[in-house]
């Protein structure tokens, strides 16, 4: 308990010093560049405060939940008896399919509980009338990421080079962008980027060091980092798929009448 509380009081302290530097040049460009005081000063100073033990209480929850979690998977997944092989070595990559299961379920999931997606979506129901539908955006974005964590974890199993995928990756990209009606491009790209958030991020960085370190051969310098990056790379191609489908069937729709 004791140590508990004294690495939450690291956690507070680190967080204060990487927040202060935000309140300076927040409160230094309205007091010295607007020359204006600071409107609901106190609601604002409570609002930080709040924001503080919010970022340090997640920080600790990183330490003690979802890294260790991340890492037990990825072990338990990737052990010999599971896998029904004699040995670590003895396994290639057909015999971790419930690996790539595990991989887009949790990417599924936690993409969906994103609060930075949750955001993004309904900012972009409200400024587009509702034509973007919250609940579509954002199953479009997580069945993105949960293809490509799944995708990822094939990468690290066969060790094949990542650059390959993400070059590939972004002239599939390229590609759909001359095609996805324009009201959906911007969109489809910020996509790509609020998925690598506060959720995902750390179970998918855990499940990537805990395969590169458990299957035999791989680096987890040079393998274990990676998913991430997929997990900003296939939301974009699920978004501006939606869109097209969308367009394609209101299309066929209008025929029909």
């Amino acid at each position: 308990m004791i140590a508990g509380l004294l690495s939450f009081f690291d956690s507070l302290a680190a967080t204060v010093r990487d927040v202060l530097p935000i309140l300076g040049i927040l409160f230094g460009f309205q007091w010295l560049v607007l020359r204006r005081r600071m409107p609901n000063l106190k609601q604002l100073l409570a609002g930080f405060l709040f924001v503080l033990v919010g970022l340090a209480l997640f920080l600790q929850g990183l330490e003690q939940a979802l890294f260790p979690l991340g890492k037990l998977m990825a072990e338990q997944l990737t052990a010999p008896a599971f896998l029904g092989v004699g040995t670590a070595s003895g396994a290639d990559w057909q015999h971790y399919l419930w690996v790539y299961l595990f991989a887009a379920a949790i990417g599924f999931s936690t993409t969906i509980a994103e609060p930075a997606l949750i955001a993004v979506a309904i900012m972009a129901n409200q400024v587009s009338a509702g034509a973007v539908g919250v609940r579509g955006l954002r199953v479009a974005v997580a069945i993105g990421v949960a293809v490509g964590i799944a995708l990822g974890t094939y990468r690290i199993i066969s060790g094949t080079p990542l650059h390959y995928y993400i070059i590939l990756g972004y002239v599939v990209v390229v590609i759909q962008t001359m095609f996805t009606p324009k009201p959906i491009i911007a969109l489809a790209y910020d996509s790509g980027g609020v998925t690598t958030s506060t959720v995902t991020v750390p179970l998918v960085a855990a499940l990537g060091l805990g395969l590169a370190t458990n299957i035999p051969g791989r680096d987890p310098m040079l393998d274990g980092f990676g998913l991430i990056a997929f997990a900003s790379l296939f939301p974009i191609m699920s978004v501006m798929a939606y869109a097209q489908l969308s367009e394609w069937y209101t299309h066929r729709a209008n025929k029909r009448r």
